[in-house]
């Protein structure tokens, strides 16, 4: 998809997440469809998620940004608030989106989750369950991918480069 053809507000969010990614969130534009976002998070320090890496996908559907991105995981990951199939509940991504926010607002809405899980307002009912009764014993259950031998804890490393001169 040529980048004419997308708004100019998607233009300028891009080539902010790529000259200015927020720390540990690497977010890059696919080079067939520049409404498609191949994202890394790394698990937040003194989360239960420590030490991960996170693979997500995002969509920007044509409505956007009156219409809220498409997100999910494509890492397998335990918590309350994201299903088996990857979809996060997220208030901003549902009836809390408004079209002030961004692709970033969203990125770091999900990191941010990932440090706070809430087990009050579930996606999961039986994750939700156990992280209440034992919380020790869920965060132990929880399954992520560590980080790939051999990198730091920079995700820029882990995604391949896109130039922001390709916009």
């Amino acid at each position: 998809m040529a980048s004419s053809n997308l708004p100019r507000r998607i233009i300028k969010e891009t080539q902010r997440l790529l000259s200015e990614p927020a720390p540990g969130i690497s977010a890059s534009p696919s080079e067939d469809n520049m409404r498609y976002f191949n994202v890394m998070i790394l698990g937040p320090t003194q989360s239960p998620y420590e030490g991960g890496v996170f693979k997500l996908e995002l969509f920007l559907p044509e409505e956007y940004p009156m219409a809220a991105p498409k997100v999910r995981f494509l890492t397998k990951i335990y918590h309350p608030n994201i299903d088996k199939l990857g979809r996060i509940c997220l208030d901003i991504l549902k009836d809390k989106w408004s079209p002030a926010l961004q692709i970033r607002t969203v990125l770091l809405s999900i990191q941010a989750l990932l440090s706070a899980p809430n087990p009050d307002d579930p996606l999961s009912e039986n994750i939700a369950k156990h992280w209440k009764t034992n919380e020790a014993e869920a965060v132990e259950t929880g399954d992520h991918s560590p980080l790939p031998t051999g990198t730091t804890k920079d995700v820029s490393l882990v995604l391949p480069p896109i130039s922001i001169n390709s916009f």
